[in-house]
């Protein structure tokens, strides 16, 4: 293996200040594109893309999910992820491993 991962994705706890600062500046110097910081303590869940340089935070979509921009078809739905709704979770993974942009992806 050779370089930074693409996605990194960590729950957080009591260390946000570090997830959310800290490591964001770890991770843009090593060029990683996406990065998931579930803040546990705090009911909230980050997706940053890096772009130009700089971590963006990717928005839901009008149906409340957020899509990856790396791995096309991984989409989460993030309201269902923090109510606990693993069922709908999967349903809308499932979904998103159904595209053609996924399928294209994989080939």
């Amino acid at each position: 293996m050779e370089g930074a991962p693409e996605l990194i994705a960590e729950v957080a706890a009591s260390s946000v200040s570090i997830d959310t600062h800290e490591k964001l500046k770890v991770y843009r110097r090593n060029q990683v594109q996406e990065y998931i910081v579930w803040r546990f303590q705090d009911g909230e869940l980050d997706w940053f893309r890096l772009r130009q340089g700089n971590y963006i935070l990717l928005e839901s979509n009008s149906q409340g999910i957020i899509k990856s921009e790396v791995f096309p078809g991984l989409w989460l739905d993030k309201q269902a992820m923090l109510a606990g709704k693993l069922a709908k979770v999967i349903e809308i993974v499932q979904q998103g491993l159904t595209t053609v942009e996924h399928q294209n992806f994989v080939k």
